[in-house]
């Protein structure tokens, strides 16, 4: 398993990489490196409450504006 500390120097590289890409003007490896960045940040401990916080943000974003969005009451 990979130290703590090694993750955040493999992170802060990610997201330099991808600053990089993008003043390169190279979307694609400016995505793959945020996206290596966001798996390393969700596989710390700091992190693995994001999952779960985006999951209950979007469900209740969905629940607030399906109402609306379908023209019927909202449920309480």
């Amino acid at each position: 398993m990979i130290a703590v500390e090694a993750v955040g120097v493999l992170i802060f590289f990610s997201v330099v990489g991808a600053f990089l890409c993008a003043k390169a003007r190279f979307a694609g490896g400016a995505v793959v490196f945020s996206l290596v960045a966001l798996v390393l940040f969700v596989a710390t401990p700091a992190g693995q409450g994001l999952p779960g916080a985006v999951g209950t943000f979007l469900s209740t974003l969905n629940d607030t504006t399906t109402p609306v969005l379908s023209g019927q009451e909202a449920q309480r």
